[in-house]
């Protein structure tokens, strides 16, 4: 049973740092872009995916390494990770600083576009459906929303995540593949044909919905929240002849 908990350790680790960067990097950004629009909701988002990648790719390395350990090789009682940071600091203590960052470029290739498709789908998606505080289906909305998007960022870079993965577990057992990210892309395509870019898409998307359903509409919640609490503030402090700018788009990150 709990091997189909193996590697968990490194996403719990990294996510709440990753959330955090994300969405924090994405309300700077459009900030300073200034005007609330698809382009600029999709710069924002690749930029909060690119930053992200510093915690997201030795993360996903150490997951990956964990879930394949023990597989191709002589069982024996003696594992060779503990953990996840015993994976990444081994590892780093072995190959340093390019170990640890194994996959780099495809994780980039992955996120930059992938975040960027992910805030531009649940913008377009919380205009269509109308998610306003006061709608009474609006939280049903949010969820809808969250969980499309993260439908739309998987199936926009799956076949990148493909060779990313494939990269970082390049190596286990000793034994060396790939020699880069085109040769992986020529040998996976030479040996198992063009599906090989969609195989595990159906159950990446099935979990993908409902934690993108939740993040999503958590974090749209908190910030009206916030932001309903900071407009209270201000109103009770100033005069009563001065008056809010209404924020005409709620779910704007």
């Amino acid at each position: 049973m709990l091997g189909l908990y193996k590697g968990i350790g490194s996403p719990m680790m990294g996510l709440t740092f990753i959330n955090a960067i994300v969405f924090g990097v994405q309300g700077n950004a459009m900030r300073k872009l200034g005007r609330d629009t698809p382009l600029n909701q999709f710069l924002a988002g690749a930029s909060a995916g690119t930053i992200q990648c510093v915690i997201c790719c030795p993360m996903e390395l150490a997951k990956t390494r964990m879930q394949l350990q023990g597989t191709g090789e002589k069982k024996s009682k003696r594992k060779l990770y503990k953990n996840s940071l015993d994976c990444l600091v081994r590892i780093y203590n072995k190959e340093g600083i390019r170990g640890i960052n194994r996959g780099m470029v495809t994780t980039l290739l992955r996120e930059t576009p992938g975040f960027g498709v992910y805030f531009l789908a649940y913008d377009t998606w919380t205009r269509y459906l109308g998610c306003e505080p006061e709608d009474p289906y609006m939280i049903l909305k949010l969820l809808f929303a969250g969980g499309m998007s993260g439908i739309a960022s998987w199936i926009s870079t799956y076949p990148v995540d493909v060779i990313k993965s494939r990269l970082q577990a390049d190596g286990v057992g000793g034994v060396h593949q790939y020699s880069g990210i085109m040769d992986c892309v020529r040998q996976s395509l030479k040996k198992e044909g063009w599906r090989v870019f969609t195989r595990g898409l159906t159950s990446t998307l099935l979990r993908a919905f409902p934690v993108n359903a939740t993040t999503f509409a958590t974090v749209t919640l908190f910030l009206l929240y916030m932001r309903e609490g900071e407009e209270c503030s201000i109103q009770d402090s100033e005069p009563p002849s001065v008056q809010l700018q209404p924020q005409t788009q709620p779910t704007s990150m």
